[in-house]
Protein backbone atom coordinates (compact mmCIF):
# COMPACT_ATOMS: atom_id res chain seq x y z
CA UNK A 1 0.00 0.00 0.00
CA UNK A 2 1.41 3.54 -1.10
CA UNK A 3 2.13 5.85 2.31
CA UNK A 4 1.19 9.14 2.26
CA UNK A 5 -2.24 10.68 1.78
CA UNK A 6 -1.77 11.92 -1.72
CA UNK A 7 -0.06 8.33 -2.70
CA UNK A 8 -2.84 6.89 -0.94
CA UNK A 9 -5.58 8.92 -2.97
CA UNK A 10 -4.25 7.99 -6.09
CA UNK A 11 -4.13 4.70 -5.35
CA UNK A 12 -7.67 4.18 -4.17
CA UNK A 13 -8.67 6.28 -7.64
CA UNK A 14 -6.80 3.51 -9.89
CA UNK A 15 -8.81 1.18 -8.38
CA UNK A 16 -12.28 2.65 -9.90
CA UNK A 17 -15.44 2.94 -8.21
CA UNK A 18 -18.92 1.52 -8.57
CA UNK A 19 -18.98 -1.56 -10.76
CA UNK A 20 -15.56 -1.70 -10.79
CA UNK A 21 -15.03 -2.11 -6.94
CA UNK A 22 -17.75 -4.70 -6.79
CA UNK A 23 -15.75 -6.77 -9.55
CA UNK A 24 -13.18 -6.61 -7.67
CA UNK A 25 -14.25 -7.57 -4.43
CA UNK A 26 -15.89 -10.76 -6.08
CA UNK A 27 -12.44 -12.00 -7.68
CA UNK A 28 -11.10 -11.44 -3.85
CA UNK A 29 -14.21 -13.62 -2.28
CA UNK A 30 -13.27 -17.23 -1.70
CA UNK A 31 -14.34 -19.77 -3.84
CA UNK A 32 -15.82 -23.08 -2.71
CA UNK A 33 -15.79 -26.00 -5.60
CA UNK A 34 -14.14 -29.11 -6.85
CA UNK A 35 -11.02 -28.60 -7.09
CA UNK A 36 -8.80 -29.98 -10.08
CA UNK A 37 -6.98 -33.49 -9.46
CA UNK A 38 -4.30 -33.73 -6.91
CA UNK A 39 -0.63 -34.19 -7.67
CA UNK A 40 -0.44 -38.08 -7.18
CA UNK A 41 2.32 -40.47 -5.32
CA UNK A 42 4.54 -37.36 -3.31
CA UNK A 43 7.65 -39.57 -2.77
CA UNK A 44 7.01 -41.90 -5.95
CA UNK A 45 9.57 -41.25 -9.18
CA UNK A 46 8.81 -43.95 -11.37
CA UNK A 47 8.21 -43.35 -15.18
CA UNK A 48 3.75 -44.16 -14.64
CA UNK A 49 3.87 -41.84 -12.09
CA UNK A 50 6.11 -38.80 -12.77
CA UNK A 51 4.03 -39.18 -16.30
CA UNK A 52 0.63 -38.53 -14.78
CA UNK A 53 1.98 -35.43 -12.86
CA UNK A 54 3.41 -34.29 -15.79
CA UNK A 55 -0.02 -34.73 -17.41
CA UNK A 56 -1.25 -32.18 -15.06
CA UNK A 57 1.14 -29.87 -16.50
CA UNK A 58 -0.59 -29.43 -19.83
CA UNK A 59 3.13 -28.81 -21.28
CA UNK A 60 3.52 -30.02 -24.73
CA UNK A 61 5.89 -32.81 -25.54
CA UNK A 62 8.99 -30.25 -26.34
CA UNK A 63 8.31 -28.97 -22.59
CA UNK A 64 7.90 -32.53 -20.98
CA UNK A 65 11.01 -33.38 -22.71
CA UNK A 66 13.12 -30.29 -21.34
CA UNK A 67 11.95 -31.15 -17.59
CA UNK A 68 11.98 -35.04 -17.70
CA UNK A 69 14.80 -35.20 -20.05
CA UNK A 70 16.15 -38.99 -20.62
CA UNK A 71 18.93 -37.95 -17.91
CA UNK A 72 16.48 -37.05 -15.82
CA UNK A 73 14.38 -40.44 -15.94
CA UNK A 74 17.98 -42.34 -15.34
CA UNK A 75 18.35 -40.91 -12.50
CA UNK A 76 14.63 -40.45 -11.43
CA UNK A 77 15.17 -43.23 -8.04
CA UNK A 78 18.31 -40.60 -6.88
CA UNK A 79 16.29 -37.80 -6.72
CA UNK A 80 13.41 -39.36 -4.70
CA UNK A 81 15.28 -38.88 -1.36
CA UNK A 82 15.59 -35.13 -1.94
CA UNK A 83 12.18 -34.16 -3.72
CA UNK A 84 8.28 -34.93 -3.43
CA UNK A 85 5.75 -35.06 -6.18
CA UNK A 86 8.96 -35.36 -8.80
CA UNK A 87 8.75 -34.42 -12.69
CA UNK A 88 12.03 -34.12 -13.48
CA UNK A 89 14.86 -31.27 -13.62
CA UNK A 90 16.00 -27.60 -13.94
CA UNK A 91 19.14 -27.10 -15.26
CA UNK A 92 21.19 -23.92 -14.69
CA UNK A 93 24.50 -23.07 -16.48
CA UNK A 94 27.75 -23.58 -14.13
CA UNK A 95 30.61 -21.40 -14.55
CA UNK A 96 33.81 -21.75 -13.21
CA UNK A 97 36.16 -19.43 -11.54
CA UNK A 98 39.44 -19.52 -10.29
CA UNK A 99 42.14 -20.34 -9.25
CA UNK A 100 41.88 -19.17 -5.76
CA UNK A 101 44.51 -19.92 -3.33
CA UNK A 102 43.28 -20.70 0.17
CA UNK A 103 45.87 -20.81 3.07
CA UNK A 104 43.75 -22.04 5.64
CA UNK A 105 43.70 -24.41 8.64
CA UNK A 106 41.46 -27.22 6.72
CA UNK A 107 41.69 -25.84 3.15
CA UNK A 108 45.25 -25.44 1.96
CA UNK A 109 45.94 -25.25 -1.77
CA UNK A 110 44.44 -23.49 -5.26
CA UNK A 111 41.27 -24.29 -6.09
CA UNK A 112 38.63 -23.85 -9.09
CA UNK A 113 35.04 -23.20 -8.00
CA UNK A 114 32.21 -24.23 -9.30
CA UNK A 115 29.35 -21.62 -9.53
CA UNK A 116 25.65 -22.70 -10.73
CA UNK A 117 23.92 -19.33 -11.66
CA UNK A 118 21.16 -17.49 -14.28
CA UNK A 119 22.97 -13.78 -13.33
CA UNK A 120 25.49 -12.81 -16.23
CA UNK A 121 28.43 -10.78 -14.75
CA UNK A 122 27.99 -12.69 -11.51
CA UNK A 123 31.32 -15.67 -12.29
CA UNK A 124 32.94 -13.17 -14.31
CA UNK A 125 33.72 -10.80 -11.08
CA UNK A 126 34.20 -13.90 -8.96
CA UNK A 127 36.66 -15.32 -10.82
CA UNK A 128 38.10 -12.06 -11.07
CA UNK A 129 38.25 -11.56 -6.86
CA UNK A 130 40.07 -14.89 -7.12
CA UNK A 131 42.74 -14.04 -9.48
CA UNK A 132 43.12 -10.81 -7.12
CA UNK A 133 43.32 -13.04 -4.41
CA UNK A 134 45.85 -15.41 -5.82
CA UNK A 135 48.20 -12.99 -7.37
CA UNK A 136 48.54 -11.36 -3.75
CA UNK A 137 49.51 -14.71 -1.94
CA UNK A 138 46.30 -15.86 -1.26
CA UNK A 139 43.65 -15.62 1.06
CA UNK A 140 44.11 -16.53 4.87
CA UNK A 141 41.30 -18.36 6.41
CA UNK A 142 40.55 -19.98 9.91
CA UNK A 143 37.34 -21.66 10.76
CA UNK A 144 36.23 -20.68 14.49
CA UNK A 145 33.72 -22.01 15.59
CA UNK A 146 31.13 -24.71 14.57
CA UNK A 147 27.22 -25.27 16.22
CA UNK A 148 23.85 -26.17 14.90
CA UNK A 149 21.56 -25.00 17.06
CA UNK A 150 17.36 -26.11 17.46
CA UNK A 151 14.99 -24.54 19.76
CA UNK A 152 12.37 -26.41 21.25
CA UNK A 153 9.26 -24.53 23.09
CA UNK A 154 7.71 -25.10 26.12
CA UNK A 155 4.54 -23.25 27.31
CA UNK A 156 3.52 -23.60 30.72
CA UNK A 157 0.45 -22.66 32.98
CA UNK A 158 2.53 -20.19 34.87
CA UNK A 159 5.52 -18.61 35.84
CA UNK A 160 5.60 -21.12 38.60
CA UNK A 161 5.57 -23.98 36.35
CA UNK A 162 8.21 -22.54 34.26
CA UNK A 163 10.63 -21.96 36.27
CA UNK A 164 9.96 -25.48 38.08
CA UNK A 165 10.54 -26.77 34.95
CA UNK A 166 13.57 -25.30 33.75
CA UNK A 167 15.32 -26.17 37.56
CA UNK A 168 14.41 -29.93 36.85
CA UNK A 169 15.75 -29.29 33.32
CA UNK A 170 18.90 -28.31 34.06
CA UNK A 171 19.77 -30.96 36.35
CA UNK A 172 18.38 -33.47 33.76
CA UNK A 173 20.66 -32.10 30.67
CA UNK A 174 23.14 -34.84 30.99
CA UNK A 175 20.07 -37.43 30.53
CA UNK A 176 18.83 -35.05 27.80
CA UNK A 177 21.74 -34.95 26.11
CA UNK A 178 22.17 -38.67 25.78
CA UNK A 179 18.23 -38.85 24.34
CA UNK A 180 19.42 -36.34 22.02
CA UNK A 181 22.93 -37.70 20.76
CA UNK A 182 21.35 -41.36 20.43
CA UNK A 183 19.78 -40.48 17.09
CA UNK A 184 22.83 -39.69 15.54
CA UNK A 185 26.81 -41.27 14.86
CA UNK A 186 28.05 -37.68 14.35
CA UNK A 187 26.16 -34.82 16.23
CA UNK A 188 27.07 -34.05 19.43
CA UNK A 189 24.73 -31.40 21.89
CA UNK A 190 27.79 -29.13 22.53
CA UNK A 191 25.54 -26.25 24.33
CA UNK A 192 22.77 -26.19 26.47
CA UNK A 193 21.09 -22.78 27.05
CA UNK A 194 17.53 -21.93 28.46
CA UNK A 195 15.39 -18.93 28.37
CA UNK A 196 12.57 -18.05 30.31
CA UNK A 197 9.62 -15.83 28.82
CA UNK A 198 7.11 -15.52 31.33
CA UNK A 199 5.43 -18.84 30.80
CA UNK A 200 7.22 -19.60 28.00
CA UNK A 201 10.70 -21.65 28.36
CA UNK A 202 13.00 -21.86 25.50
CA UNK A 203 15.64 -24.52 25.16
CA UNK A 204 18.44 -23.59 22.64
CA UNK A 205 19.87 -27.33 22.02
CA UNK A 206 23.62 -26.19 19.79
CA UNK A 207 25.01 -29.55 18.12
CA UNK A 208 28.08 -30.16 15.68
CA UNK A 209 27.04 -32.16 13.33
CA UNK A 210 30.41 -33.60 11.16
CA UNK A 211 30.56 -33.19 7.74
CA UNK A 212 26.80 -32.49 7.30
CA UNK A 213 25.39 -29.00 7.46
CA UNK A 214 22.73 -30.52 10.08
CA UNK A 215 19.52 -28.91 9.69
CA UNK A 216 17.73 -32.38 9.76
CA UNK A 217 20.38 -33.88 12.17
CA UNK A 218 19.97 -31.55 14.57
CA UNK A 219 15.64 -31.51 13.90
CA UNK A 220 16.07 -35.36 14.61
CA UNK A 221 17.99 -35.26 17.92
CA UNK A 222 16.20 -32.02 19.14
CA UNK A 223 12.54 -34.40 18.84
CA UNK A 224 14.33 -37.08 20.83
CA UNK A 225 15.53 -34.69 23.52
CA UNK A 226 11.70 -33.38 23.96
CA UNK A 227 10.23 -36.80 23.79
CA UNK A 228 12.21 -37.46 26.49
CA UNK A 229 11.60 -34.04 28.64
CA UNK A 230 7.58 -35.63 28.02
CA UNK A 231 8.27 -38.49 29.39
CA UNK A 232 10.22 -37.90 32.58
CA UNK A 233 9.60 -33.92 33.49
CA UNK A 234 7.49 -33.60 36.80
CA UNK A 235 6.08 -30.63 35.28
CA UNK A 236 3.87 -31.13 32.21
CA UNK A 237 3.91 -28.19 29.87
CA UNK A 238 0.33 -27.67 27.97
CA UNK A 239 2.43 -27.59 24.53
CA UNK A 240 5.78 -28.61 23.33
CA UNK A 241 7.42 -27.53 19.90
CA UNK A 242 10.18 -28.77 18.70
CA UNK A 243 11.63 -25.72 17.42
CA UNK A 244 10.12 -22.25 18.68
CA UNK A 245 11.91 -19.34 16.21
CA UNK A 246 14.87 -18.70 18.66
CA UNK A 247 17.68 -21.06 16.98
CA UNK A 248 17.35 -18.18 13.43
CA UNK A 249 16.87 -21.27 11.30
CA UNK A 250 16.79 -19.68 7.85
CA UNK A 251 16.82 -15.93 8.56
CA UNK A 252 18.98 -13.60 9.53
CA UNK A 253 19.03 -12.65 13.12
CA UNK A 254 21.21 -10.99 15.81
CA UNK A 255 21.42 -14.13 17.60
CA UNK A 256 23.47 -16.12 15.28
CA UNK A 257 25.33 -12.79 13.95
CA UNK A 258 27.21 -12.61 17.61
CA UNK A 259 27.68 -16.15 17.49
CA UNK A 260 27.56 -18.82 15.24
CA UNK A 261 24.87 -20.90 13.27
CA UNK A 262 26.77 -24.25 11.11
CA UNK A 263 30.02 -22.53 10.86
CA UNK A 264 32.18 -19.56 11.53
CA UNK A 265 35.18 -18.64 9.52
CA UNK A 266 37.14 -15.64 8.79
CA UNK A 267 39.56 -14.80 5.81
CA UNK A 268 41.91 -11.99 5.02
CA UNK A 269 44.17 -10.81 2.24
CA UNK A 270 46.68 -8.00 2.16
CA UNK A 271 46.80 -6.22 -1.36
CA UNK A 272 49.47 -4.32 -3.16
CA UNK A 273 48.67 -1.11 -4.19
CA UNK A 274 50.06 -1.92 -7.76
CA UNK A 275 47.97 -4.99 -8.04
CA UNK A 276 44.80 -2.72 -7.14
CA UNK A 277 45.77 -0.58 -9.63
CA UNK A 278 46.42 -2.88 -12.57
CA UNK A 279 43.58 -5.52 -11.31
CA UNK A 280 41.22 -3.15 -10.57
CA UNK A 281 42.07 0.21 -11.75
CA UNK A 282 41.39 1.95 -8.36
CA UNK A 283 43.68 2.70 -4.93
CA UNK A 284 43.11 1.39 -1.05
CA UNK A 285 42.30 5.05 -0.41
CA UNK A 286 39.43 4.89 -2.47
CA UNK A 287 38.41 1.23 -1.60
CA UNK A 288 38.63 2.13 2.26
CA UNK A 289 36.61 5.44 1.36
CA UNK A 290 33.76 3.11 0.01
CA UNK A 291 33.60 0.66 2.87
CA UNK A 292 33.27 3.83 5.29
CA UNK A 293 30.84 4.62 3.34
CA UNK A 294 29.02 1.65 2.76
CA UNK A 295 28.83 0.46 6.24
CA UNK A 296 27.08 3.62 7.55
CA UNK A 297 24.82 2.93 4.75
CA UNK A 298 24.39 -0.46 6.07
CA UNK A 299 23.96 1.20 9.63
CA UNK A 300 21.15 3.31 8.69
CA UNK A 301 19.02 0.46 6.25
CA UNK A 302 19.00 -1.45 9.54
CA UNK A 303 21.30 -4.70 8.16
CA UNK A 304 22.53 -7.20 10.50
CA UNK A 305 26.35 -6.75 10.03
CA UNK A 306 27.81 -5.15 6.68
CA UNK A 307 28.48 -6.52 3.68
CA UNK A 308 28.40 -5.94 0.43
CA UNK A 309 26.95 -9.28 -2.04
CA UNK A 310 27.97 -12.31 -0.42
CA UNK A 311 24.64 -13.88 -1.37
CA UNK A 312 25.32 -13.70 -4.87
CA UNK A 313 28.48 -16.40 -4.20
CA UNK A 314 27.01 -17.99 -1.57
CA UNK A 315 24.01 -19.07 -3.42
CA UNK A 316 25.66 -20.06 -6.90
CA UNK A 317 28.07 -21.96 -4.93
CA UNK A 318 25.38 -23.94 -2.60
CA UNK A 319 22.74 -24.55 -6.30
CA UNK A 320 26.27 -25.74 -7.68
CA UNK A 321 27.37 -27.95 -4.56
CA UNK A 322 24.19 -29.66 -3.11
CA UNK A 323 23.20 -27.35 -0.53
CA UNK A 324 20.24 -25.83 0.53
CA UNK A 325 19.86 -22.76 -0.89
CA UNK A 326 17.22 -21.45 1.74
CA UNK A 327 20.01 -21.04 4.15
CA UNK A 328 21.71 -18.55 2.07
CA UNK A 329 18.75 -16.05 4.04
CA UNK A 330 21.00 -16.59 7.46
CA UNK A 331 24.74 -17.58 5.48
CA UNK A 332 24.86 -14.08 3.91
CA UNK A 333 25.57 -12.58 7.24
CA UNK A 334 28.40 -10.98 8.46
CA UNK A 335 31.10 -8.10 8.11
CA UNK A 336 33.13 -7.10 5.09
CA UNK A 337 36.34 -4.69 6.75
CA UNK A 338 39.05 -2.60 4.20
CA UNK A 339 41.50 -0.83 5.38
CA UNK A 340 44.37 1.56 4.14
CA UNK A 341 47.63 0.26 5.38
CA UNK A 342 50.99 1.99 4.12
CA UNK A 343 52.53 2.64 0.84
CA UNK A 344 49.06 1.72 -0.42
CA UNK A 345 48.03 -1.25 0.47
CA UNK A 346 44.70 -2.63 1.53
CA UNK A 347 44.17 -4.89 4.34
CA UNK A 348 40.61 -6.59 3.45
CA UNK A 349 38.68 -9.26 5.83
CA UNK A 350 35.08 -10.80 5.74
CA UNK A 351 33.81 -12.69 8.82
CA UNK A 352 30.91 -14.89 8.33
CA UNK A 353 29.32 -16.77 11.42
CA UNK A 354 26.61 -18.64 9.68
CA UNK A 355 27.88 -20.67 6.92
CA UNK A 356 25.56 -23.98 6.88
CA UNK A 357 27.52 -26.34 4.78
CA UNK A 358 28.47 -29.76 4.39
CA UNK A 359 29.93 -32.39 2.28
CA UNK A 360 27.54 -35.32 2.54
CA UNK A 361 23.83 -35.69 3.07
CA UNK A 362 21.34 -33.52 1.70
CA UNK A 363 21.67 -32.47 -1.88
CA UNK A 364 25.75 -33.78 -2.22
CA UNK A 365 25.00 -36.60 -3.11
CA UNK A 366 23.13 -36.09 -6.26
CA UNK A 367 24.84 -36.66 -9.93
CA UNK A 368 25.87 -33.11 -10.90
CA UNK A 369 26.26 -31.49 -7.19
CA UNK A 370 28.70 -34.20 -6.68
CA UNK A 371 30.90 -33.83 -9.63
CA UNK A 372 31.41 -30.45 -8.61
CA UNK A 373 32.11 -31.09 -5.02
CA UNK A 374 34.45 -33.25 -6.59
CA UNK A 375 35.95 -30.29 -8.76
CA UNK A 376 36.85 -28.73 -5.30
CA UNK A 377 38.53 -32.41 -3.90
CA UNK A 378 35.96 -32.17 -0.96
CA UNK A 379 33.03 -34.61 -1.85
CA UNK A 380 32.12 -37.06 1.29
CA UNK A 381 33.72 -37.37 5.07
CA UNK A 382 36.23 -35.05 6.18
CA UNK A 383 35.65 -32.00 3.36
CA UNK A 384 33.08 -29.85 5.37
CA UNK A 385 35.65 -27.34 7.39
CA UNK A 386 37.69 -26.90 4.49
CA UNK A 387 34.44 -26.21 2.20
CA UNK A 388 33.39 -23.62 4.93
CA UNK A 389 37.00 -21.96 4.53
CA UNK A 390 36.85 -21.99 0.57
CA UNK A 391 33.42 -20.14 1.33
CA UNK A 392 34.69 -17.47 2.91
CA UNK A 393 37.66 -17.06 0.71
CA UNK A 394 35.19 -16.99 -2.01
CA UNK A 395 32.54 -14.26 -0.25
CA UNK A 396 35.98 -12.17 0.39
CA UNK A 397 37.03 -12.26 -3.30
CA UNK A 398 33.46 -11.31 -4.26
CA UNK A 399 34.00 -8.29 -2.18
CA UNK A 400 37.04 -7.03 -3.34
CA UNK A 401 35.86 -7.52 -7.02
CA UNK A 402 32.41 -5.52 -6.60
CA UNK A 403 33.97 -2.90 -4.53
CA UNK A 404 36.87 -2.51 -6.52
CA UNK A 405 34.54 -1.85 -9.72
CA UNK A 406 32.08 0.78 -7.83
CA UNK A 407 34.92 2.66 -6.87
CA UNK A 408 36.41 2.92 -10.33
CA UNK A 409 33.01 3.22 -12.32
CA UNK A 410 32.80 0.27 -13.74
CA UNK A 411 30.00 -1.32 -12.15
CA UNK A 412 27.35 -0.33 -14.26
CA UNK A 413 29.36 -1.04 -17.40
CA UNK A 414 30.52 -4.45 -16.62
CA UNK A 415 26.76 -5.53 -15.67
CA UNK A 416 25.62 -3.62 -19.54
CA UNK A 417 27.97 -5.42 -20.68
CA UNK A 418 27.98 -8.93 -19.61
CA UNK A 419 24.20 -9.22 -19.26
CA UNK A 420 22.07 -6.95 -21.25
CA UNK A 421 24.69 -6.85 -24.09
CA UNK A 422 24.76 -10.63 -24.10
CA UNK A 423 21.59 -11.24 -23.78
CA UNK A 424 20.26 -9.05 -26.76
CA UNK A 425 23.12 -10.83 -28.97
CA UNK A 426 21.84 -14.26 -27.90
CA UNK A 427 18.36 -12.93 -28.54
CA UNK A 428 19.61 -11.98 -32.62
CA UNK A 429 21.67 -14.95 -33.05
CA UNK A 430 18.54 -17.30 -31.74
CA UNK A 431 16.34 -15.20 -34.22
CA UNK A 432 18.34 -16.31 -37.04
CA UNK A 433 18.58 -19.23 -36.88
CA UNK A 434 16.70 -21.52 -38.89
CA UNK A 435 13.37 -24.57 -37.17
Amino acid sequence: MPRGAEQTAQHIASLGGGSEIRDRENALAPRHGDLPQKVPGATRTDAEVTKRRLDLTKLDPAGRELLHDPWSEAHAAVFGANIENYIGTVKLPVGLAGPLRVNGLHAHGDYYLPLATTEAALVASYHRGCLLVSEAGGASVALLSEGVARAPGFIFESIAEAGRFVVWAMEARDQIRQAAEATTSHGKLSDFRVTVDGSHVYLLLEFTTGDASGQNMVTIAADAACRFIMEHTPVRPRHCFVEANLSGDKKASAQSFQNVRGRKATAEVRLPAALIRRRLRTDAAAMEAYWRMSALGGVMSGTIGVQGHYANGLTALSIACGQDAACVAESAVGVTRFVECDQGELHATVTLPNLIVGTVGGGTGLPTQAACLDILGLRGTGGARAFAEITAALCLAGELSIIGALCAGEFTRAHHKLARAKASAAQTDSASRPL
